[in-house]
């Protein structure tokens, strides 16, 4: 991490925190330099944090050393929002019609907007078209139901070899389950614990069952120290659950074709939780209008562009993401259902103390995983 020595003197410098690979960030280093050079009495001080994002920025907020622009995501924008610690930003700071107004709900606390989008991220389902063709199942197509979805994970399979669905106990990746059978974690206004709800516990077990009454997905001895990312790229896996960040790395290193399609219908429709990420500005910034000068650029139509080429996001911009930027021809040919599951996913209800649901959560299911 570079540049975190504490305030700067100098109320033209702008400090900039983000996380990210080594290759975004040599998507931003241009970006930086060109708005510099469109700005010359601005100074940007990049601070790439690769690890342990969140606890360093915890850190600098303590320690009253916030940078003055720092991307956050919506599981952590309302603790800090909570806290008094982000500018809300005016309708008068950036057109919310450019995005999609389920990432500015997600990235809102109590009604305020408190980050403007860059991405939009949902999860899908990546298949491997070459083990359909080989078991002569048709390839899944939107809409489909959730004793499709099962149906097909059961010809796919052929254990220990080869499995029909993924299955991770990361609760990002079972709350698809449990909303699209109408439950969740907490309710829209955050004041209710449905986990225990028996729409919940209904897509609870369906989705336990994969593993242990169908066996359609690995248990944890057969995937062994394979991730199913992994599994997946092996070929081991004829469906997997996942989101767009995955797309560089499967461009690079699959051999076999493949695609992306919308998660199942279940009784409540094909709900997955709907996240962004996107760009605050310290409460106590010094330079509050450079900051805010920096945001705006990074927000651009310009700037969504050159990030979305690298395969890596959904554009929280719905110009860029409804444009052949996104739509570009590559795999997964059919991008465009990152942009249909926008239209059915739910912005992830968040809590100031939504890390910790999450932890009991994962926690309390362990025994029903294994």
């Amino acid at each position: 991490m570079c540049g975190c020595g504490g305030r700067k003197d100098n109320s033209d410098v702008i400090q900039f925190a983000s996380w990210g690979s080594k290759s975004e960030v040599e998507i931003l280093k241009p970006l930086i330099a060109e708005f510099e050079q469109e700005n010359p009495d601005i100074k940007i001080e990049f601070m790439h944090i690769p690890q342990n994002y969140f606890q360093k920025i915890h850190l600098l907020f303590a320690s009253k050393k916030a940078p003055d622009v720092i991307f956050l995501n919506n599981q952590y924008l309302p603790v800090y929002a909570n806290a008094g610690l982000l500018r809300k930003f005016e309708e008068s700071d950036f057109d919310k019609d450019e995005f999609y107004p389920e990432a500015i709900k997600a990235l809102s606390w109590r009604g305020d907007c408190y980050a403007v989008p860059r991405d939009i991220s949902t999860l899908v389902i990546f298949y491997n078209k070459d083990i359909f063709k080989s078991n002569n199942t048709p390839f899944p197509k939107g809409g489909w139901t959730m004793e499709e979805f099962l149906e097909d994970a059961k010809e796919l399979s052929s254990p220990p070899d080869i499995f029909g669905i993924s299955f991770e106990e990361d609760v990002l990746f079972y709350l698809p389950y449990l909303m699209s059978f109408g439950g969740g974690l907490l309710s829209d206004d955050l004041s209710v614990d449905i986990s225990e709800s028996k729409e919940s516990l209904e897509g609870l077990q369906f989705y336990a069952d994969l593993r242990k009454k169908y066996h359609v997905a690995p248990l944890k001895s057969e995937s062994a120290s394979a991730t199913m990312a992994q599994m997946f790229m092996q070929g081991r896996l004829g469906m997997y659950l996942s989101g767009r960040w995955i797309v560089p790395k499967f461009r690079e290193e699959i051999n076999f074709d493949w695609d992306v399609v919308t998660f199942p219908v279940g009784t409540a429709g094909s709900v997955t939780p709907l996240d962004a990420s996107g760009w605050a500005i310290s409460a106590d910034s010094d330079n509050p209008e450079g900051a805010l000068k920096f945001v705006q650029y990074l927000a651009s139509k310009h700037v969504s562009e050159k990030i979305t080429e690298s395969g890596l996001i959904v554009p929280a911009r719905m110009d860029v993401a409804e444009s052949e930027v996104f739509l570009d021809g590559q795999k997964p040919h059919n991008a465009k259902a990152f942009i249909n599951s926008v239209k059915t996913a739910k912005p992830t209800p968040v809590s100031v103390e939504y890390r910790i649901i999450l932890d009991k959560t994962k926690a309390k299911n362990e025994y029903l995983f294994n």
